[in-house]
């Protein structure tokens, strides 16, 4: 969006971009750029803050009748007051068992954590009347038993016509972040996204299987399924390096 700002300032329309990420905004130029200290996904904050993000926004078009530039960076003033950990929330039961292990192991353990999900996955659902769960169009168990598949070196072939293996692979790892993040958000407590993100893979036999199954199909010949499998199974800020 820094780098659109140019083209659309040459055509005689005003422009403002909101940076998640203050380097890359710096290196783009954009004629002007709010940057906001929130997480990738969130440019105006916090989910269900209205008031909190129309503050963000109105910081945001305020810059369209400031004068400065031709290039101008400001920072917004507010960090996100759902940042925070709630000392208050405990992550749903999980069995006692390491998070390592063979691909068979964590194969079978991401399924039966799965399992044992489900009643916090209902009461989020009965929480809040909605999910982002569904992107496969897979029953969740099918998408664990799938995945779980993928890491047992099976490479199955895609259960949905119209849709190819490596695409609804990466539907199904979707569909397992958001069902057992929704679980652990499930109840009183507000935990902050990265307090359920460090748990998930940190701690569950899931975000180690997905790790697994990341290093492991990145060594296949598929130029298509190693794409998939680099941008979209760990996220970016995930990856575990050295």
């Amino acid at each position: 969006m820094s780098a659109l700002g140019h083209y659309l300032e040459e055509e005689g329309i005003a422009a403002v971009a909101i940076a998640l990420i203050r380097p890359q905004a710096e290196n783009t130029k954009p004629p002007r750029a709010l940057w906001v200290p929130f997480e990738l996904g969130r440019p105006f904050g916090p989910p269900s803050d209205a008031a909190f993000q129309k503050r963000a926004l109105l910081t945001a078009l305020g810059m369209l009748v400031e004068g400065g530039g031709p290039v101008r960076i400001i920072d917004f003033p507010e960090d996100d007051p759902r940042a925070q950990p709630d000392p208050a929330w405990q992550p749903p039961f999980m069995p006692a068992a390491p998070t390592n292990g063979s691909a068979e192991s964590l194969a079978s353990r991401l399924e039966a954590e799965i399992l044992l999900l489900r009643g916090a996955y209902q009461r989020w659902k009965a929480q809040y009347g909605r999910s982002t769960v569904g992107l496969s169009g897979l029953p969740i168990g099918e998408c664990a038993r799938y995945v779980a598949d993928w890491l047992r070196d099976k490479a199955p072939e895609s259960p949905r016509d119209g849709f190819s293996a490596p695409l609804i692979l990466r539907f199904a790892v979707d569909d397992l972040k958001a069902y057992c993040l929704e679980a652990a958000a499930a109840g009183p407590a507000k935990p902050s996204s990265r307090q359920v993100g460090d748990w998930f893979w940190g701690e569950t036999a899931t975000g180690a299987a997905f790790y697994a199954l990341r290093d492991l199909l990145l060594t296949q010949d598929d130029d298509r399924l190693r794409l998939i499998v680099a941008n979209f199974i760990v996220p970016a800020a995930r990856v575990r390096t050295g």
